[in-house]
């Protein structure tokens, strides 16, 4: 069985001197000492009950790198650190010059609270799949036990990557497990075949499971009594900068968009976000066609597509991936944001992170009609079912911007901050915590009510915010 990942970055772990890395220096040959699972009380017992510690560090294992597209993880992650020390594991693609695995750590940039640790294998034992599970556990134990000795213990297990569940689930000394289900990663282009079986097994264990969709939410609430909605949030703040006056276009997209001779300035229909099988290319390669005045600017970086397979159009441009920092000011250039989806199996659960940051910029919206999207933004963003309404939306959206529904879509933005979605979320940890403790008491009578207690008002918090919030929040 090997391991695969499902996105990794396209840099490799040696060739990022850039980020002021330091190599862990891991033992050549496993410990025969075990990582310990419990501590000794001062009658020579094992502690049988913890005590909630609100600081309690986070172990985060994630298939998107942190300086991939920034996105739900990082958005969480970041704000988390604000109170918790955070250990973000990451595995980058394999090398064929590496004779034995390489682990590189560093401090996330403006993020002091978070420890990065990257690993890479070599590309010849990448398809032993028992190998690499070890592997990564060990590596992890150890430098847990080493550089960041006495930082991690008791922690939280944050997981993104059900991949990385035979690893570590159970092997840290945890006091709980997360699970944050951002995507069906199952239906993306070359998942593994035992992601399945592997999130099945992360969904038993997890104490508490929040999904980025609400047919996310529909599907793992079957498998899980304490799961909980929670789509995506917005840094209101930093893509309202697209509204700035002081705000500059980038010269890019400002030539792009630039008056010819003769003829008015084009209009910009723009999307930012990965560049991948979700996208519908006869669309977008339709949508520069409809109007060879308008400049269709497609930001992103790309991930299980061949670029020389993409459409091609004078009028179309792929600009490639820009930082989360440059966006507000190339969204200040669009005079429509794009969702142009695909309508597959890769996009039947996405609720897309972009729709809420669209929002915060102030320009109107069109998108296909994903599920998510229709359900969650049906009052904001104008939703296409097939490829000429999308045109003739995105025409009317050109020439007859509406007032009001940017006003709605502005309104919803400031009501789902990141930072209002966290805080939620640690209410919901420490409820799992205490459910766990009297699960250990042995009050499981107890137990089992207080956890139907707050399954149900789980599900009735996320059916009131889809009332409240169309969805966004639970």
């Amino acid at each position: 069985m090997s391991y695969a990942l499902i996105s990794s970055e396209a840099t490799t772990i040696t060739n990022r001197e850039h980020l002021h890395e330091k190599e862990f220096l891991f033992s050549l040959k496993p410990s025969r000492r075990p990582f310990p699972r419990k501590r000794k009380a001062s009658n020579g017992h094992s502690r049988a009950k913890k005590e909630f510690r609100k600081d309690y560090p986070i172990i985060v294992h994630c298939h998107l790198c942190w300086d991939w597209v920034w996105q739900r993880p990082q958005q969480f992650i970041s704000r988390l650190s604000q109170r918790h020390k955070i250990l973000f594991v990451e595995t980058v693609a394999p090398a064929p010059d590496l004779a034995r695995p390489l682990a590189r750590y560093r401090t996330a940039q403006n993020f002091p609270n978070v420890t990065i640790l990257t690993l890479q294998f070599p590309s010849w034992r990448w398809g032993d799949g028992k190998y690499v599970d070890g592997e990564r556990r060990r590596i992890v134990q150890e430098f847990i036990a080493g550089p960041v000795a006495g930082q991690f213990e008791d922690p939280v297990q944050w997981f993104y990557d059900p991949m990385a569940v035979p690893a570590f689930a159970g092997q840290m000394s945890e006091v709980l497990t997360v699970y944050d289900c951002m995507d069906e990663l199952s239906k993306f282009r070359c998942a593994p075949q035992e992601i399945v079986e592997r999130e099945t097994d992360l969904l038993k264990r997890a104490d508490v499971v929040f999904t980025g969709g609400r047919r996310l939410f529909e599907a793992k609430s079957e498998h899980n009594d304490n799961c909980h909605f929670y789509g995506c949030g917005v840094d209101c703040e930093h893509f309202g900068k697209a509204r700035a006056e002081e705000t500059t276009v980038p010269e890019d997209l400002a030539t792009i968009s630039a008056p010819a001779a003769g003829r008015p300035g084009r209009k910009v229909l723009g999307y930012f976000g990965v560049v991948d099988e979700r996208m519908d290319y006869e669309l977008i390669a339709r949508l520069a066609d409809a109007n060879r005045d308008w400049s269709v600017v497609m930001i992103g970086p790309t991930a299980k597509v061949d670029d020389s397979t993409l459409p091609k159009r004078p009028n179309l441009h792929w600009l490639g991936q820009r930082s989360y920092l440059q966006l507000p000011a190339y969204c200040k250039g669009f005079d429509v944001c794009l969702m142009p989806f695909a309508s597959n199996e890769s996009t039947e659960f996405i609720n897309p992170t972009k729709a809420l940051e669209y929002m915060a910029t102030g320009r109107m919206i069109v998108s296909t009609a994903v599920p998510d999207v229709v359900r969650n933004f049906g009052t904001v963003i104008k939703i296409a079912k097939v490829h000429d309404e999308f045109i003739r939306l995105c025409r009317e959206a050109v020439e007859r911007p509406e007032p009001d529904a940017i006003k709605r879509g502005s309104q919803m933005a400031r009501e789902n901050t990141w930072e209002r979605i966290v805080s939620r979320m640690e209410e919901h940890i420490e409820e799992a915590f205490k459910m766990k403790a009297i699960r250990r008491s042995g009050s499981t009578t107890v137990n089992r009510g207080t956890r139907r207690m707050v399954a149900s008002s789980s599900r009735k918090t996320s059916e009131n915010g889809a009332l409240r919030t169309h969805g966004v929040i639970a």
